[in-house]
């Protein structure tokens, strides 16, 4: 890690740079002094070195990271440049400081069709060797476009040097989920169909628009969180056990488990619910009518609450019910991966007391596991109760940038979402997105505050 790194921040007086890519970049540099990174900033805007230097040293905000500032990053020069453009992208390269053994990243801080815009008026003799391409989600907008924009990547780097960033695979409960699963004797061999049951993960929020209507009108919930986010935890938690931790392992593990993802009973219309929400009120927060919010568009019918239901189509899967649900503006915001066993196959008479199957629960926020499971004793040694055991496992989102930036500053692909896999992501959602544009699944509503339509389970 002694190299010189040249990470070049497309896109560096946007939202996402100054709230979690900088700000993670001053962490991780606090925990890794040894780190030598020239942060490059561009953007169409006006600006100088002198201004670059203080937004970064504003966004790293502790004394320790003041100390990262002058130790870690060696120059902050600034390029003004339109990135989208052929001759904005060699003003930008052309201008990139010089290292000897350092790798140069171009992290692409822009909306996606900004960053595919870039990428196609690159040439593969643009780029410094052992570039490093770095595009936020979401990746293409359907199967097709995926697949030309990864023909496109291909042609200018190899596969390992592109990083389709996704922050959810930084995040320490998913991280959590392998040790969990691969380095547990009593976990290991019942994570299949014979003793799931059934798997819920979840993530309602009580935030609502927030001023993003530009990018969420146009993807809404089943796009923003489902397509790109949850699927891929869906293959962490479905993927065969691989050989490795290795980028080439794990990855070939999580895509065969897509590739074997498909809509329950394939019935999207029976297995997907869409609904938006209205006027109310979280924490003493009045939120509009999704509809009234600036900048959206109400003939859209953009969802702000998804659900799914699939199943992953292999021996050690088939049968098991795995619902994805992703919503805003949730009263009782829940963040979770809730695995669901099934009952013993016979219970001694004896017992008294409802026996429930265990639920093994992962919670994203704040990060923990617990695992609830019947026992018996006290004042009845033959009275089933619940107890639960928990453990706490990390520190949750923030740090998920931190540890995708490390890997990528490393040039380790393994937490990036491959190209294969962000194509099959789409080709798992397309027959949803058809019935919800035939109008065949009705879009429903909830007040803002509440916990959603009433009738909707996501747990069956």
């Amino acid at each position: 890690m002694s190299d010189e790194t040249v990470f070049v921040i497309i896109g560096a007086s946007g939202d996402l740079a100054s709230r979690l890519l900088l700000p993670a970049l001053g962490e991780l540099l606090v925990a890794q002094p040894e780190r030598r990174v020239h942060l490059v900033g561009t953007g169409r805007s006006e600006s100088s070195d002198a201004q670059w230097r203080k937004t970064v040293r504003r966004a790293f905000g502790t004394a320790d990271a003041e100390s990262a500032l002058t130790g870690s990053i060696v120059s902050t020069p600034y390029i003004r440049a339109d990135a989208s453009t052929a001759s904005g992208l060699r003003t930008i390269l052309h201008a990139l400081p010089e290292v000897d053994d350092g790798r140069v990243v171009l992290y692409f801080a822009v909306p996606p069709q900004v960053a595919a815009s870039a990428c196609r008026a690159l040439k593969p003799k643009d780029l410094p060797p052992g570039t490093i391409l770095a595009l936020e989600k979401p990746f293409g907008d359907e199967e097709a476009s995926a697949r030309e924009l990864n023909e496109v990547l291909r042609a200018l780097v190899p596969e390992r040097q592109v990083f389709r960033v996704d922050h959810f695979l930084g995040r320490s409960t998913v991280l959590n989920l392998l040790g969990v699963r691969f380095a547990n004797r009593f976990v290991e061999p019942a994570w299949s169909a014979e003793h799931i049951a059934a798997i819920t993960v979840r993530f309602d929020e009580s935030l609502g628009l927030e001023g993003r209507a530009g990018y969420y009108d146009r993807a809404g919930a089943l796009v923003d969180m489902i397509q790109s986010h949850l699927l891929q935890v869906l293959a962490i938690l479905t993927m065969t056990p691989p050989a490795t931790l290795g980028d080439a392992d794990v990855r070939d593990a999580t895509a065969a488990a897509l590739r074997a993802t498909h809509v329950w009973e394939d019935n999207a219309v029976r297995f997907s619910h869409r609904a938006r929400y209205t006027a109310g009120t979280i924490d003493g927060r009045d939120l509009p009518d999704y509809a009234a919010e600036p900048g959206v568009d109400p003939s859209r019918q953009t969802e702000t609450l998804a659900q799914a239901t699939f199943e992953v189509r292999t021996d050690r899967w088939a049968g098991v019910p795995i619902t994805l649900r992703s919503g805003k503006a949730i009263g009782d915001a829940v963040t979770e991966i809730v695995v669901r066993f099934r009952p013993v196959r016979h219970l001694p008479a004896g017992f008294t007391g409802a026996e429930e199957p265990a639920v093994l629960r992962f919670s994203l926020g704040p990060d923990r596991l617990s695992l609830s499971i019947n026992v018996n004793g006290g004042s009845d040694p033959f009275a089933l109760h619940r107890a639960t055991l928990e453990a706490e496992l990390g520190v949750g989102a923030q740090r998920a940038y931190v540890d995708v930036l490390a890997a990528l500053l490393d040039g380790d692909p393994t937490l990036s979402v491959r190209g294969d896999a962000a194509e099959e992501c789409w080709r798992i959602l397309q027959p949803i997105r058809d019935a919800w544009a035939r109008g065949d699944v009705p879009l429903e509503e909830y007040p803002a505050g509440s916990a959603g339509p009433a009738d909707w389970d996501p747990d069956r």
